[in-house]
């Protein structure tokens, strides 16, 4: 057997497993950015929702973005299981998990819109929708034999297709469950319920920005030119830009160094650069994670000031930074490197405005394919569940124990004394 189909299957089975990794950040920055008697929770159903979104791309999901297609979405290929398979140089199978791995992700993101104040049954329901109507489509227009593709739109690891598809299900869900108790008060003002452990959040955020590799370097599907290592550097240039940028402009501004901002700052350069870092030069790679840690500070200034309660600011994050890592492409693609990837050069290197113009018109359809999809399966939800959200008294109690019945730090929470 060719030495070189071997290595490339295992280091995309390696990234696969470094992405799936990524939840494990997930669960630490999502648990340390909300409170205390919702962490047992947040963990929980990282793990339940991962389950559930590996079932259904086995069933339907992986068909729908990679079967034969109509232009929208892929007819063949559902229930998976096909080991002679040879796709893109791999095995079958081991495509399969690594792309996967990226459903799941993207589901994670639009979980960001529920935290603190949805019914664990909502966060079942949904899992399945939109794993299987939300997600799949938008990845095949873009990365199946979809319309966008043909156009030539360029989202090399998925700032589109992960980020910004699981930030708009993200906004549909704050806007129908509306702000936790005690988020703003009447005269508009904004309460800052704080996360409950920094130091969880700066893990979680180390551990995606490794995983970012098996996100990012391992989209190159293979090792033979070793082209992976390229966007890996490109990648860590714009994560350091991000997470610097973001430091300095809320020290600016507040005059306080703020952690969680700057966490968020990593994230944004990570996202921005997730869709260019095979189409850009490092230097331009640091100029998106730098400009991407900028507009992450304003961004959850401004859904804070809207009203919009985005507890792992995954609106600001994924949603944002995912439509500016976009278009960066359009800006800053080299001649060179489109050409490899299967693009045109950006306006920056005498492309003129055709591929920006594409990659607009993928971030607005997308986003709003997403956006509107997933209202809609939210406000049917909340018709048919007689509400998506818990009560007053449970979101008060914390989900731990009115969810499942015991708190993620039984220890540190009040409980009653036996006999009592």
């Amino acid at each position: 057997m060719d030495p070189i189909y071997l290595m490339n299957n295992v280091w995309i089975m390696i990234c696969a497993v470094l992405v799936l990794l990524m939840q494990g950040g997930f669960i630490l920055l999502e648990a340390g950015s909300t409170r205390m008697k919702n962490a047992g929770h947040i963990a929980g159903k990282t793990i339940f929702t991962v389950g559930i979104a590996s079932l259904v791309f086995w069933a339907v999901g992986y068909g729908l973005i990679y079967g034969e297609s109509n232009g929208i979405f892929g007819t063949t290929d559902f229930f998976f299981g096909d080991f002679e398979t040879v796709i893109d140089g791999l095995a079958g199978s081991i495509d399969f998990f690594f792309q996967l791995a990226f459903a799941a992700i993207a589901l994670t993101i639009a979980f960001g819109g529920f935290a603190e104040r949805a019914k664990l049954s909502a966060y079942i329901i949904f899992a399945v929708l939109f794993s299987a109507f939300v997600y799949p489509v938008v990845a095949h227009w873009i990365w199946g034999d979809g319309w966008l593709g043909g156009l030539g739109k360029q989202d090399f690891a998925g700032s589109t297709v992960v980020h910004l598809t699981g930030a708009m299900a993200a906004l549909a869900a704050t806007i129908i469950l509306k702000p936790r108790i005690g988020k703003y008060n009447k005269d508009g003002s904004s309460n800052d319920l704080a996360g409950h452990n920094q130091v969880y959040t700066a893990l979680g955020v180390l551990i995606l920005w490794v995983g970012w590799f098996g996100f990012n370097a391992g989209s190159t599907l293979g090792v033979d030119d070793a082209f992976f290592g390229y966007v890996a550097l490109n990648t860590q240039l714009a994560a350091a830009a991000g997470a610097v940028a973001a430091l300095f402009i809320a020290w600016m501004a507040t005059g306080k160094s703020d952690v969680p901002t700057m966490l968020n700052g990593a994230l944004a350069g990570l996202v921005a650069i997730t869709a260019s870092c095979a189409f850009v030069a490092p230097w331009a790679a640091v100029v998106i994670g730098l400009i991407g840690g900028l507009i992450v500070f304003f961004s959850m200034k401004f859904f804070d000031k809207a009203k919009i309660d985005d507890p792992i600011f995954a609106l600001s994050v994924h949603g944002v930074a995912g439509v500016w890592g976009t278009i960066s492409t359009g800006f800053f693609a080299t001649p060179e490197l489109a050409e490899m990837n299967g693009g045109l050069a950006g306006l920056f290197y005498g492309g003129g405005f055709t591929q920006l113009g594409v990659q607009t018109i993928g971030v607005v359809s997308s986003g709003l394919y997403a956006f509107v999809i997933s209202f809609i399966i939210l406000y049917a939800m909340k018709a048919v569940m007689k509400g998506i959200r818990v009560t007053e008294e449970e979101e008060i109690i914390g989900l731990d124990m009115s969810e499942h019945g015991s708190y993620g730090y039984p220890e540190s929470m009040p409980s009653k004394k036996a006999g009592a």
